[in-house]
């Protein structure tokens, strides 16, 4: 009983502290493993009523893919001042309807630290018709942290790494102007 209060407040504390979280889903409710076959996705989040807070897959807003109501993911927390893995945990996945209470709190919660917002006080709105506000309860207990890298390959793209400036660039752009 002691160590489940401790994990708890381990989730807790470390959940909220931190400005990311990785989070991996199994897309559906029924599933076996979770996170099974999907990449860890970082998301911002709020910790609000004894679980992680999310918005996403709205136009402007982070996507949430494999997280579906009554399915479970696995969150990874990591250290906010050296950006190590703290605590992993399971949670289950509930999608909150929209205008409801529950909805309605964690909205005002979300709203607060939404940076870069393109509407201010329309996001509500806009929430409610365009994206999903998901909740993450821990279930049981921490997992084991992994051992090693978790870093995947980059997906591919056609972007290109940035090619080096002409040598002449510098020279127009910090040349010094003659004054009349």
């Amino acid at each position: 009983m002691t160590e489940q209060v401790l994990d708890q407040a381990l989730i807790e504390e470390a959940t909220k502290k931190s400005g990311l979280i990785w989070v991996r889903g199994d897309g559906t409710p029924s599933a076996g493993t979770p996170g099974a076959g999907e990449p860890a996705q970082a998301l911002w989040h709020v910790w609000h009523d004894g679980a992680a807070c999310l918005v996403g897959d709205g136009p402007g807003e982070q996507p949430l893919p494999g997280l579906a109501d009554g399915g479970e993911a696995v969150v990874t927390v990591r250290s906010k001042d050296k950006g190590g893995r703290v605590v992993a945990w399971t949670a289950r996945v509930v999608e909150l309807a929209s205008g409801s209470e529950a909805w309605q709190e964690t909205v005002a919660e979300l709203k607060g630290k939404r940076l870069n917002a393109p509407d201010g006080e329309e996001m509500p709105a806009r929430w409610a018709r365009e994206c999903r506000v998901l909740r993450l309860e821990p279930l049981a207990g921490t997992l084991p942290l992994p051992d090693g890298s978790l870093a995947a390959a980059p997906a591919p793209s056609p972007v290109t790494t940035r090619q080096p400036i002409p040598e002449a660039v510098p020279r127009l752009l910090f040349r010094k102007r003659k004054r009349s």
